[in-house]
């Protein structure tokens, strides 16, 4: 346990500065926006449509995406319709940030509408927000509704979900049904089929293969989806990716505890540790789970710290499963993640860790008795845990009874205890080794 505590005296502060300077990295790259295509010389001369990619939980990272380019559509002459390219699961926001968004794309001066594509769902507060919109439609195979209560304020916008919708509250709904209860305004195979059907877009008939005509939009479609890095952040901001980057973390800072210096499983731990963070500060979690995590992983360290998975590691595993399962409220994870995320951490907390602390403190002192005596340089402070260079290789070190050594300073090895020497300055030492130290040849 002691060393544990110097371990962590070491190391931690060193993991809080990295998460730190990330955090603020993070902050940064949260802050950049999408910005909004230049309208082209076309679009100002022809008309044009902007469509925009929403996919996954509408977060405010896509809320502000969807505002900006709303705004954007509205101060570009030529434009005449935003369409969104829906395949959202739900809403992450809170009822008045996504009051303002929907409010914002109702009274667009551009007519925004939502086209659902097939494959795509639009459930929760998507669907909600796809009720919202004027014109919207679905291509054969979507699917909307899981509709639990109305997010949206019924002053503002009415009541959403009619009786006649009823099926799309009690689960989903397929494209030709949604239509007939009045759910979206047609069926569009696909997104031209959903843009020919817009105010203003001029069309032209086409002929296929099977000598079928139909009609195709000629106005110019600009297609506009999330910068990287705000993807990135809207990526860890998903329950399966924001829970595994926990796991990850908590892993890698976990070995990192246990190994000598900050090296790259200390900056990919704590690169996770921020990105996780992020996530599940956007998504709905409840506080409880994931402090018992937090404690699931000390507990972990504890029998980590024996070499010998005992009482802690099963503590820690019910708690790490316990937390788990509850994490989110009102947002699924699919059970890969969970499978995946409780697994990995029971197998690498009770067999690949254990074993990997038993080979490090277990490594024979023998063959480096002819330290005891020698002098080295502290290399920066050593207050009580630090590193020491002797005979040109460095080593981790401790102070004799947290007798503190400046950087620079020299000091003599007076222990060996696995990888890490005991140190006392040359004078002044807490406690006197000399006993250990080899004797000059004169003094017998």
């Amino acid at each position: 346990m002691q060393r544990m505590t110097n371990h962590l005296r070491t190391v931690l502060p060193r993991v809080v500065r990295l998460s730190l300077a990330l955090g603020a990295v993070v902050v940064s790259m949260a802050s950049i926006g999408n910005p909004p295509a230049a309208a082209s010389t076309d679009c100002v001369a022809n008309g044009c449509v902007r469509a925009l990619q929403v996919a996954g939980l509408i977060d405010p990272i896509v809320s502000d995406f969807l505002l900006s380019n709303v705004a954007e559509a509205n101060a570009t002459p030529g434009t005449i319709g935003v369409v969104l390219e829906l395949n959202s699961d739900g809403v992450v926001l809170d009822d008045a940030e996504f009051t303002v968004l929907a409010r914002r794309l109702v009274d667009s001066v551009v007519p925004v509408t939502a086209w659902i594509g097939t494959g795509s769902v639009a459930l929760g507060s998507s669907a909600e927000l796809f009720l919202a919109l004027d014109g919207s439609t679905m291509a054969p195979g979507s699917k909307i509704g899981e509709i639990d209560s109305q997010a949206l304020p019924k002053d503002q916008f009415g009541d959403l979900v009619t009786d006649e919708l009823q099926p799309l509250v009690d689960g989903t709904v397929g494209a030709e049904r949604a239509v007939k209860l009045g759910a979206a305004d047609r069926v569009a195979v696909s997104a031209g089929d959903h843009l020919v059907g817009l105010p203003g877009v001029e069309t032209r008939e086409v002929t296929d293969d099977k000598g079928q005509t139909r009609l195709q939009p000629k106005t110019l479609a600009l297609v506009s989806k999330l910068d990287v890095w705000p993807r990135y952040l809207h990526t860890a901001a998903s329950p399966p990716v924001a829970y595994l980057l926990l796991c990850i973390a908590v892993g890698l800072l976990l070995f990192e505890f246990f190994t000598a210096g900050i090296g790259v499983a200390g900056v990919v731990g704590a690169g996770s540790l921020v990105l996780a963070g992020y996530g599940l500060s956007v998504l709905p979690v409840r506080p409880w789970a994931v402090v018992l995590l937090g404690l699931s992983g000390l507990a972990y360290a504890v029998d980590v710290q024996a070499g010998v998975p005992r009482f802690w590691a099963g503590a820690g595993t019910v708690g790490w499963v316990v937390g788990t399962l509850w994490l989110f409220d009102g947002v699924s994870m699919p059970w890969t993640a969970i499978v995946v995320g409780i697994g990995g951490m029971a197998l690498s907390m009770i067999a690949g860790m254990p074993a990997m602390v038993r080979s490090r403190f277990g490594t024979p002192t023998i063959g480096r008795e002819w330290m005891i005596g020698q002098v080295g340089s502290a290399v920066g402070a050593i207050d009580p845990d630090g590193f020491i260079v002797v005979s040109g290789a460095q080593w981790r070190a401790r102070t004799n009874r947290a007798t503190p050594l400046a950087d620079g300073e020299p000091a003599r090895v007076v222990l060996i205890d696995g990888l890490t020497v005991e140190v006392e300055p040359l004078d002044g030492a807490a406690q006197d080794y000399r006993e250990r130290r080899p004797r000059p040849d004169h003094a017998e």
